[in-house]
Parts: structure tokens; C-alpha cells; sequence
């Protein structure tokens, strides 16, 4: 008997399964593979989000080890990296600055509670308000930020960095032609470390950006005095940590989603980075989210899909800067910036800055996503330029629906020989379109009946009630008696629950 063919509608195989990786040794290296090299860019970008927020450099090192471990066991996102970042860095600098360490340590502790509390309530459920230009402004101006965050390191240096940097960007986009079988980011990480050290050129390395820890975190609760005045203090800062953090990683899980043609659930990213920002609070460390440079480096470089290049990555970390903390410190910051300059020119979405996809996009869309990376460039900080892209897609949206309002007049002869105006109104009504409305009828030469047709039109808040109100209660006035038709369901119910109640008497 011949064997059946195989079913089109047989599951493909899940890219995003531990178990599956472990069962197949070439996933397994890639896997192991990616979280090194993620690992060995954690270092430097921990230490200098440490500096921003000012405190200790382990500090920022142990949250991007238990951030990272925390949420492979419990995010929504496989193969999404969360650590220490600048956004959550720049929240609480003022804190460190005006209360000490332990007043961070019960910020990022109160913050990720914040954040399993909007979880469970199902915050994520927000981002399909985030239209898609906000999306590729947001990718655009990581892009960018992730380019300008790598100049320091080419400023004022000697001459060597710059062939190093130019000789490990050629490795990185070469050596895949070649082969796969490693990541060509930890190959020119290795190059340009034995390079360095044979020739002893003296080129700034990772030990330069601060002192790494020798020792490992330790379990407490911060030493402060757990009262409504301490409340009061740490309160607005963790808000807003909880927020940043929520918003840059459920769009950097919405990215990867996208990338990796792969489903993730973001309720349980939602509280799972507040689970995670607890487990790192109570370990010492001063919070963070998703990374999205080094998930690039991940998902896009370096092939990783599961939770295990997360997990080791974290792991892979701790043991580097605890373990082999002096061979990590030798490592050229030359390796590492080829290694991101290469990540944000990968990162960058080319397609949406073409002449040609220029031309074909209305000039609204290509305004929200200019403005989402002019803003998220400007403030260094991607939630406030995510907030602002949304804001003006929403205005120009509103703005752009309201144009397509229209009121027509006509004059009915009725039965008994007099007349009736007649206004068909076309289109949707909201506080945009129906503030105008009123200004659409003629009053002063109307007969003594007029119908407003809605059958055409919808009624969606109470400004168009209100509106309706004020033109009926205008009528009125003038001895004219107005009939509303036309009403679907919807628009009927609200009309009878609001009409006559939005105005004193």
C-alpha cells in the first residue's frame, strides 16, 4: 500500500522549542553560540548604563544577568533579550542622585510590581493602537541611536581602531558568505582580541569602561525605611520605569515577532519583565527591560529562536565578568563596535527611506514616522517618541477622517402641499467632524420641518449628540420642529442615553 502523502495542514515544526533545540545539535550550537556573543556585548553596554544611572558598574551587570535569566523562564517572547538599558538607566539616575542605591533598589522592586499588576490587567492588549509607521520610526531611530551610541568609542582614540573596526565589519558581512556555522560576530570578536593582544597596539578595551565585579549578587531587600514618605519618593519614578520598560519590550517582542514569522504571548511578556525586575531588585540590581540592539544580535545575527540562548546569555555573562573577568577586560572596544555598527545598519527598515516608497506613501503616514524618529533621537528615549508618533497618527487620522463629512440639503414637498428640509448627512461623526456640523444649516430659511438623515452617518461620542442638541434646541427657537431618522443601533442608543443631558438647564 503506498504511503500517504504527507498533509499540508501538518504542523511545521516549532523553531521556538528548548526541547527541539536540545535534540538537534546544529540548533543547540547556534543557540550556545548566540548567547556568547550577546553576552561579551552586554558587558560594556552594562557598564555604561551603570554610569548613566550612577551607581557601581556591577550593579548594571548583575540586573542585565538576573534580567536575562529571569525572563527566559518567564517572558512571552522566546529569543528576546531583556538586561539593564539606558531608557530604564535615565528614569532613575535622579533617584540614585537625590536618595542613594537602596532607594533604587525599592524603585525597580515597586516598578516591577507595577508591571506584573499591568499585565495581569492586560496592558499588551494596547499595542494594536500602535500604528505601523510608529513601528518603523521606532526601528529607524534605534537604528540610529544604536549608530551614535558607538562614536564615543571612535573619538579621540588611536589610529589602529579604526582598521580594527573596519576589518571586523568586513568580517561580520563576509564571513556568512562562507559559512554559518559560527557567528560572525564572535569570530570578529576573537580576531580582533588575538590581534590586539599579539601586537599590543593599545587600543582601549573593555577593561577601560569600569572595574568588573569578583564576586556574586546577593539576596536582600533594600535599607529603607518602608513608610508612606518613602512611598511618596520612589513612587513617580517607578511609574515611569514601569511604563518605559513595558512599552520597549512589548515593541521589541512585536519586532521579533515580525522577524522570526513566529507568534509570541505579550500579556505574559507584560508581567513576566515586572517578574523579572523583582528577581533583580531583590538581587541588587537597578532594573531594566528588553535590549533591542542585542536581540538583533540574537534573532537577527546570529540565528538564535528559543529561550535557551536568553537563558545562557545571562548565565554566559556572570560567568565571563565573575569567573574570566580579566581575559573579558582585554577584549577591544573596536570588536564590539564593529559588531553594533553592523546591528543598527541591520536594524534599520532601508525599504521605508527609498524615493520610490517615498512617493507612494501619503504624506501623513511618512509625517508619523518622521516624527517618531526626529522625537525618539532628540530625547534618547524611545517611549517618548513612540508616544508622540501615536499622538500624530491619531491627530492626523482624526483630522483626516473628519474630511470626509458631508452634509447635502433638499427641500421635500409634502403631502399637504408645504415643504420639508431635508440634510443627508454622509460619513462618521465624532468630536473632529460634528463640531463643524453645526455651522451646516440654514436656519434662517429652513420651512418649518427639517429631517436630519443619519442612515448614511454613525454617531460615535458625545460631541455629536451635543451637536445635534445644539442644532435642535437652535431650530426650536425659531418655531422649527426637527426629526432625527435614519439612527443604526448603535448610534440610536447613545442618541437616546445622551440627548438632552450634556448641557445645563
Amino acid at each position: 500500500m503506498p504511503a500517504a502523502a504527507p498533509s499540508s495542514l501538518t504542523p511545521a515544526p516549532d523553531d521556538t522549542s528548548v526541547r527541539a533545540a536540545l535534540r538537534s545539535p546544529a540548533r543547540l550550537r547556534t543557540e550556545v553560540l548566540a548567547g556568547l556573543v550577546v553576552a561579551l556585548a552586554l558587558i560594556p553596554e552594562a557598564i555604561s548604563f551603570s554610569i548613566i544611572a550612577g551607581v557601581d558598574p556591577r550593579v548594571g551587570l548583575f540586573a542585565s544577568f538576573t534580567m536575562a535569566v529571569a525572563i527566559a523562564f518567564l517572558g512571552g517572547r522566546p529569543a528576546m533579550i531583556s538586561a539593564a538599558t539606558g531608557a530604564v538607566a535615565l528614569v532613575v539616575a535622579p533617584v540614585v542622585r537625590d536618595h542613594g542605591l537602596d532607594f533604587l533598589i525599592a524603585t525597580v522592586l515597586l516598578g516591577g510590581a507595577i508591571q506584573v499588576v499591568l499585565g495581569l490587567l492586560g496592558v499588551a492588549r494596547l499595542m494594536r493602537f500602535v500604528p505601523r509607521q510608529v513601528m518603523v520610526g521606532f526601528v529607524n531611530a534605534l537604528a540610529i541611536l544604536i549608530f551614535l551610541a558607538q562614536l564615543p568609542h571612535l573619538v579621540d582614540v588611536p589610529w589602529a581602531v579604526y582598521p580594527m573596526v573596519a576589518v571586523g565589519i568586513a568580517i561580520i558581512v563576509g564571513l556568512p558568505r562562507l559559512t554559518t556555522a559560527v557567528p560572525s560576530p564572535l569570530v570578529a570578536i576573537v580576531v580582533l582580541t588575538a590581534y590586539a593582544l599579539a601586537t599590543g597596539t593599545g587600543v582601549p578595551d573593555v577593561g577601560d569602561e569600569g572595574r568588573l565585579p569578583d564576586s556574586l549578587p546577593t539576596l536582600g531587600l533594600p535599607d529603607v525605611p518602608w513608610t508612606l514618605e518613602t512611598l511618596q519618593i520612589i513612587a513617580p519614578y517607578a511609574v515611569a520605569m514601569a511604563l518605559v520598560g513595558l512599552l520597549e519590550s512589548l515593541l521589541t517582542a512585536k519586532l521579533v515577532d515580525d522577524i522570526t514569522d513566529t507568534p509570541s504571548d505579550k500579556t505574559r511578556e507584560a508581567w513576566g519583565q515586572g517578574g523579572a525586575n523583582l528577581v533583580t531588585g531583590l538581587f541588587g540590581g537597578m532594573g531594566g527591560c528588553a535590549m533591542i540592539g542585542q536581540t538583533m544580535i540574537n534573532v537577527k545575527a546570529s540565528g538564535a529562536r528559543t529561550r535557551l540562548s536568553t537563558f545562557l546569555a545571562g548565565v554566559f555573562l556572570l560567568v565571563l565578568v565573575v569567573g574570566f573577568g580579566d581575559v573579558v577586560a582585554l577584549i577591544p572596544m573596536a570588536a564590539l563596535v564593529a559588531v553594533m555598527v553592523m546591528v543598527s545598519v541591520g536594524t534599520f527598515d532601508w525599504h521605508s527611506v527609498r524615493p520610490a516608497t517615498l512617493r507612494r506613501m501619503p504624506r501623513s503616514e511618512t509625517t508619523v514616522m518622521l516624527a517618531t524618529v526626529v522625537v525618539t533621537v532628540a530625547t534618547h528615549n524611545l517611549a517618548i517618541g513612540v508616544g508622540v508618533g501615536v499622538l500624530t497618527a491619531m491627530t492626523l487620522f482624526a483630522r483626516r477622517v473628519a474630511h470626509l463629512t458631508a452634509v447635502r440639503r433638499e427641500l421635500v414637498e409634502d403631502a399637504d402641499g408645504s415643504a420639508t428640509a431635508v440634510y443627508r448627512v454622509t460619513g462618521e461623526l465624532f468630536f473632529a467632524s460634528s463640531n463643524d456640523l453645526y455651522t451646516q444649516f440654514d436656519y434662517a430659511h429652513d420651512p418649518e420641518r427639517v429631517a436630519i438623515d443619519l442612515s448614511a452617518a454613525h454617531v460615535w461620542d458625545a460631541s455629536t449628540v451635543a451637536a445635534l442638541d445644539a442644532i435642535t434646541t437652535k431650530y426650536a427657537r425659531r418655531g422649527t420642529h426637527v426629526e432625527i431618522t435614519g439612527l443604526d443601533a448603535a448610534s440610536a442608543e447613545r442618541h437616546q442615553r445622551l440627548s438632552g443631558s450634556l448641557s445645563p438647564h
